[in-house]
């Protein structure tokens, strides 16, 4: 009886600590699940739907497996062809047709509105950095530092000038990749000032892992000074 009560300990605090160690990956600058922008909150709603649904189907999997289990025999009035039909096709398909149709929902709130234009930065990739210009403001350039208004829609025009890269800046959006000789536009908006973590999210070669960029998300007000600030000293981060 003893062994028995110290071995649930163990297992319990064995799957407390494996679900501390899955929670502790869940968090920092460059978490998914963290959104700071309308778009990073829909892919992050996303993700929490797919995994509570996921969950659902397990459970309801893990039901008739104890059925089997307890119960020898039963179901065992039910041919093979009915439980094909309702084990394989009619059992998921109770959870994945909500699950599809969310996930097109969501994914049309990740497109932008053509009818609306807002500011444009350039976002130019190059082994192993990245710089930013900005149009609106003189086509000034920084370096590795992207300076963004908060709660303002941006387009980021994506390019390479050599080999294939992805812009990611996982708190604001999706990614999206970056392509020699192309342009790519992704759409972000970050909710609040502060700073946060972009990078590369393509293996470009030996110097991938430094790949990354400072994002500086500026009030509206101090935006066009602080990116001519940035570009004036030459302001550079890694």
């Amino acid at each position: 009886m003893r062994d028995r009560a110290n071995h649930h300990s163990c297992l319990r605090v064995a799957l407390q600590a494996g679900l501390l160690a899955a929670l502790s990956g869940c968090a920092g600058p460059l978490s998914t699940l963290e959104p700071s922008g309308p778009a990073a909150a829909s892919i992050a709603g996303l993700w929490w739907v797919m995994l509570a649904g996921s969950a659902v189907l397990f459970a309801m999997v893990l039901v008739l497996f104890y059925m089997v289990i307890r119960h020898p025999g039963w179901g065992s009035r039910v041919s093979p062809a009915r439980w094909i039909v309702l084990g394989g096709l009619v059992l998921p398909a109770v959870i994945l047709i909500p699950l599809i149709c969310y996930a097109l929902y969501a994914g049309e709130l990740l497109l932008p509105l053509r009818a609306h234009a807002p500011a444009r930065i350039e976002a130019i990739a190059q082994q192993w950095r990245w710089t930013f210009r900005y149009p609106d403001e003189g086509n000034v350039e920084t370096e590795n530092v992207l300076h963004l208004p908060a709660g303002t829609p941006v387009d980021i025009v994506v390019t390479s000038k050599d080999v294939v890269h992805a812009f990611w800046i996982p708190r604001f959006a999706g990614k999206i990749d970056a392509l020699p000789g192309h342009e790519n536009r992704l759409r972000i908006e970050a909710d609040q000032p502060g700073e946060y973590a972009g990078q590369c999210n393509e293996f470009c070669g030996i110097g991938h892992a430094g790949m990354h960029f400072t994002v500086i998300v500026d009030r509206p007000e101090d935006f066009s000074a602080a990116v001519r600030n940035a570009a004036a000293t030459g302001e550079v981060k890694k």
